[in-house]
C-alpha cells in the first residue's frame, strides 16, 4: 500500500518551466553563449550546482558556479515576483488536498534550491499539506542519480515500495527508477522534449489521479 507521494515541483506543481527557460537564456546571452534548446532540455531535472558544471566546462567560463547560481536565482526571483501567468498545474491542488484529507504523506524533492522552492510554496499556499520539503542542491550529484528521492522516502520514514514518485522530466524518471520508487509521469500540454517512456505509467490530467487509485499501486 502507498503511504508517500513524492512531487517534484516544476513541471509537476508549477507550470514555473516557462519562466525558468526566460530567465536562463537571458543569462546565457549576458554570458555571450550559445545554449541551444536541444542542449537546455538536457538540463531539466537537473540541480543548478550540476547545470551550471556542465555549462562551465563546455564554455570555459571563469566564473565561479556559486556566482552563476546566484545571478540565476536574483533573475528568477525577480521575474518570479512580477509575474501574473505563474501557476499551479491544472486540477494539482485538488489531487494534494484529496491525498492529505485522506492521511497520504506528502513530499516535494526538487532540483531547484530551497529559496526557490519556499518561495512557490508561500506563493502557493503548499506547506500545509507537506511533511518535507527536500532540495537536489543538498546532493554532491542531482537527478537521475537517485540520491534526493532515497533522502525523501527516508525523511517520509517510508519504504521506497510504500512510495510513488510523480515526475515530468527523462532526468527525474530515471532517479525514481534508479531508487526502486513506482513513477508516474506527468505530460503538460505541450511539453514534447522530455522522454517519459521508462516511467510506470503516463497521465495527462490530475483527474486521473485520486487517494483511491493511488494507494492500491502495486
Amino acid at each position: 500500500m502507498i503511504k508517500t507521494v513524492i512531487f517534484d515541483m516544476d513541471g509537476v506543481l508549477v507550470n514555473s518551466e516557462p519562466l525558468h527557460h526566460e530567465v536562463s537564456f537571458a543569462q546565457f546571452q549576458n554570458l555571450n553563449i550559445e545554449v541551444t534548446n536541444e542542449i537546455y532540455s538536457t538540463f531539466t531535472g537537473n540541480s543548478n550546482k550540476m547545470i551550471y558544471q556542465k555549462i562551465k566546462d563546455r564554455f570555459g567560463l571563469p566564473h565561479a558556479i556559486e556566482d552563476l547560481i546566484l545571478q540565476k536565482n536574483t533573475l528568477f526571483i525577480e521575474a518570479f515576483d512580477k509575474s501574473e501567468n505563474l501557476n499551479l498545474m491544472p486540477g494539482v491542488k485538488d489531487l494534494i488536498v484529496n491525498l492529505y484529507n485522506n492521511g497520504m504523506q506528502l513530499v516535494v524533492a526538487s532540483s531547484s534550491e530551497m529559496q526557490i522552492i519556499n518561495k512557490i510554496f508561500e506563493r502557493f499556499d503548499l506547506n500545509h499539506y507537506f511533511t518535507h520539503k527536500v532540495s537536489g542542491n543538498d546532493f554532491p550529484e542531482s537527478k537521475p542519480n537517485p540520491a534526493i528521492f532515497l533522502k525523501a522516502a527516508e525523511l517520509a520514514k517510508t519504504n521506497v515500495e510504500n512510495c510513488i514518485v510523480i515526475e515530468d522530466s527523462t532526468n527525474g524518471i530515471k532517479a525514481a527508477n534508479s531508487a526502486g520508487i513506482y513513477c508516474i509521469a506527468y505530460k503538460s500540454e505541450g511539453v514534447d522534449n522530455q522522454d517519459q517512456s521508462l516511467a510506470d505509467v503516463i497521465i495527462y490530467d490530475y483527474k486521473e489521479l485520486n487517494f483511491d487509485k493511488i494507494k492500491n499501486i502495486v
